[in-house]
């Protein structure tokens, strides 16, 4: 699994022109985190992804999201999983198939919520446009 985070002090997602998930928090700020499931992921690899966005000191004053009760926009994104080495087309075989990462950010979400975290979310599997407006700008890759 692997995933990117972002502080940013507000993001929305938009799908067919309309808004389905947006984060506002320019006091605190909160996390983007664009999330890609793999197929050789561990099945527990969720659980350390929500501990990684809950926990990461990544906020202003090397605060957590949990620290000051921030928001995150979680947004899957299979393309973090390609692979560059060879040619000019990314192979996407590391990307598990829908059926697999759907429940699996899902699992995200919830554990996120489970933390008392407000979490916006776009829609699996939807052509999405993300907007952001990047705070600092901080921006780290999470590995699971």
């Amino acid at each position: 699994m692997r995933a990117v985070l972002t502080r940013v002090s507000k993001a929305q997602v938009t799908v067919d022109g309309e808004v389905v998930g947006a984060i506002s928090c320019p006091e605190t700020g909160g996390i983007l985190a664009l999330v890609g499931v793999g197929v050789n992921d561990d099945s527990d690899a969720w659980k350390t992804m929500v501990r990684k966005i809950s926990e990461l000191r990544i906020l202003r004053d090397e605060k957590s999201v949990s620290d000051v009760n921030a928001p995150v926009l979680l947004v899957s994104q299979f393309t973090l999983l390609g692979r560059t080495a060879k040619g000019r087309r990314p192979s996407w075989s590391d990307a598990a198939k829908a059926d697999i990462a759907q429940p699996v950010i899902a699992k995200i979400a919830s554990g996120l919520r489970a933390n008392g975290i407000e979490v916006a979310e776009g829609i699996f599997g939807a052509n999405m446009q993300v907007t952001s407006v990047n705070d600092g700008p901080v921006t780290v890759l999470v590995e699971c």
